[in-house]
């Protein structure tokens, strides 16, 4: 895990070959870089970088870094015009206490406009960690995914689920209600490993937390409505 001053990215190993899934924010990408040679691996087997969904703190540095090293970039087909720069991301409907977190998340450096070689849909299996299925989770932005790596017991939420001291929905969704459904679903899949766009992974007793997790804010999403 790259931790950066909002968010974070992963790096994935499968033998020599690597895959990033996110790429912070447009500064990130020689933090990224050393901290690859600091594994003892070699920028030049970055294979592909996944991005998780169209906002500027994951998917900043990712045209950076595949120009230098030959990556493909990858993102769902929805949030792949934005992250190209050909449309606007949809505003957020927020609450109260969200606000100073988006008031924060606007001074992340605008990124540039960025490629995407291929767009996903829902059930595509990619080619790395053993098959690594993207899961669809609007809700976030339209076109967020998560990643789930059933061989090896790994989810990787982007943004739909977050860790802020306890696992919870993510913060600044467009569609909350939309949301808290993709975060039932990600729950659903029962991973054991769990890493989030914002906060440490689960590694303990995630298949609880993430059902008790999930099952709270659906009971808050109707609640409050």
């Amino acid at each position: 895990m790259f931790r950066f001053p909002i968010g974070q990215a992963y790096l994935w190993r499968d033998g020599s070959e690597l895959t990033l899934i996110d790429a912070g924010d447009v500064n990130a990408a020689p933090a990224i870089e050393n901290a690859v040679r600091g594994l003892g691996l070699e920028t030049a087997r970055i294979a592909r970088i996944v991005i998780t969904h169209g906002h500027r703190d994951h998917y900043g540095a990712a045209q950076e870094l595949a120009d230098r090293h030959g990556a493909e970039i990858l993102a769902h087909r929805l949030d792949a015009p934005v992250i190209r720069g050909e449309e606007e991301i949809g505003d957020p409907v927020l609450l109260d206490r969200e606000r100073p977190l988006y008031a924060n998340g606007l001074k992340v450096p605008v990124a540039p406009p960025t490629r995407v070689d291929t767009e996903l849909s829902d059930g595509a299996v990619l080619p790395f960690g053993g098959g690594a299925r993207v899961v669809h989770s609007p809700g976030h932005t339209p076109g967020a995914i998560g990643l789930h790596l059933p061989r090896h017991g790994v989810l990787f939420t982007g943004d739909c689920v977050a860790e802020a001291g306890r696992v919870m929905l993510g913060v600044i969704n467009i569609d909350r209600a939309q949301a808290v459904a993709s975060f039932r679903r990600l729950a659903a899949l029962e991973a054991a490993t769990v890493c989030f766009g914002h906060g440490d992974p689960l590694t303990t007793d995630a298949v609880a937390v993430m059902h008790a997790s999930a099952d709270r804010d659906a009971a808050l999403q109707v609640e409050h409505g």
